[in-house]
């Protein structure tokens, strides 16, 4: 057994980008990203967690019940996290609305007028100058958490993005990353 201690990666940072569908998606784990691509600001210190979620169905034979085969009947992947910037950008995505200006710095917010919501996000995770890049071409807000307004704490807009497949991509997300270990060494 060979253990490597260098091997092991901690998400230091990172980022969540938001961007509208059809933009151009980027191709490598440190490229620039398009203009229309938004960094999110600032997330919780919980950071972003990954959930694949599958679900499947035994097929059994006659003979003792013997599992034979499985079979898989839905997967899906999701991306859940808390925004503590309370900015334009972050409240519009959490809201599925629109901000207008109503006056001398003063600002509208109307939610759910933009159901569906489908748009394309990106997510750096950072472990010095290792970078995972998670793409996803269509992706969603399914899940919104509560907003707490408490003494003391960030307002946060929990969130959870499912992925939805892309023709493009061929996949419902892509992941690049610039690690050398990822080369099977």
């Amino acid at each position: 057994m060979v253990l490597n201690a260098q091997n092991v990666r901690v998400a230091r940072t990172g980022a969540v980008y938001v961007a509208p569908l059809g933009t151009t998606l980027p191709t490598s784990s440190t490229g620039s990203l398009d203009a229309a691509f938004v960094d999110c600001g600032y997330v919780s210190e919980d950071g972003v967690t990954f959930t694949p979620s599958e679900s499947v169905n035994a097929v059994r034979a006659w003979q003792n019940s013997a599992r034979v085969q499985t079979t898989r009947t839905e997967l899906d992947y999701t991306f859940q996290f808390v925004l503590i910037e309370d900015k334009g950008t972050v409240v519009e995505l959490y809201h599925r609305g629109l901000i207008t200006p109503v006056g001398s710095g003063e600002w509208k917010l109307v939610p759910d007028v933009t159901v569906p919501d489908v748009r394309s996000f990106v997510i750096d995770v950072v472990d010095g100058t290792k970078v995972k890049r998670h793409v996803v071409a269509q992706g969603e807000i399914t899940e919104r958490g509560e907003i707490v307004y408490s003494n003391g704490e960030p307002i946060g807009y929990n969130v959870t993005v499912t992925c939805y497949h892309d023709e493009q991509l061929g996949a419902p997300y892509v992941t690049y990353s610039n690690d050398p270990n990822w080369g099977y060494s």
